[in-house]
C-alpha cells in the first residue's frame, strides 16, 4: 500500500500564493507519476498538474498553466504545487494521487491527466481563495 499525506492547503486572498505539499509513504519504488487533482462542490474532478518521478516531465491543466508549478524531491518522495495568481475559481478540495508503474500513466501520456489512470488518493485539502 502507499499512502499520501496533503498539506498547505488555507484560505488565501485572490492574487495570492500557496504551496502545497504531498508526501508519500509506503510502496513508493512504485511511483510513476505523482499528481493533482481538485473539486469544487458540484464540479467534476478536474487534472491540475502531474510529474513523472523518473525524468521530471511534467503536465498540467491548461486553466493553471503559467500560473502553478509542480516540483518533485525524490528522495523525500515529495512534490510541491507552488500556486501563485490564485483565483477565486481556484477554490476546490486539492487531491494529491499517485499511479504506479505499469498503468496506463507509463505508456499513454494522454492518461496522466485522467483521474482514472490514478491508484492512490490523499484525503484532500481544502483551499480557498477570496476575492
Amino acid at each position: 500500500q502507499l499512502q499520501l499525506v496533503e498539506s498547505g492547503g488555507g484560505l488565501v486572498q485572490a492574487g495570492g500564493s500557496l504551496r502545497l505539499s504531498c508526501a508519500a509513504s509506503g510502496r513508493t519504488f512504485s511511483i510513476d507519476v505523482m499528481g493533482w487533482f481538485r473539486q469544487a462542490p458540484g464540479k467534476e474532478r478536474e487534472f491540475v498538474a502531474g510529474i513523472r518521478r523518473s525524468g521530471g516531465s511534467t503536465y498540467y491543466g491548461h486553466i493553471v498553466k503559467g500560473r502553478f508549478t509542480l516540483s518533485r524531491d525524490n528522495a523525500k518522495n515529495t512534490v510541491y504545487l507552488q500556486m501563485s495568481s490564485l483565483k477565486p475559481e481556484d477554490t476546490a478540495v486539492y487531491y494529491c494521487a499517485v499511479a504506479e508503474e505499469g498503468g496506463p500513466a507509463g505508456y499513454d501520456s494522454g492518461s496522466i491527466y485522467y483521474y482514472g489512470a490514478y491508484d492512490y488518493w490523499g484525503q484532500g485539502t481544502q483551499v480557498t481563495v477570496a476575492s
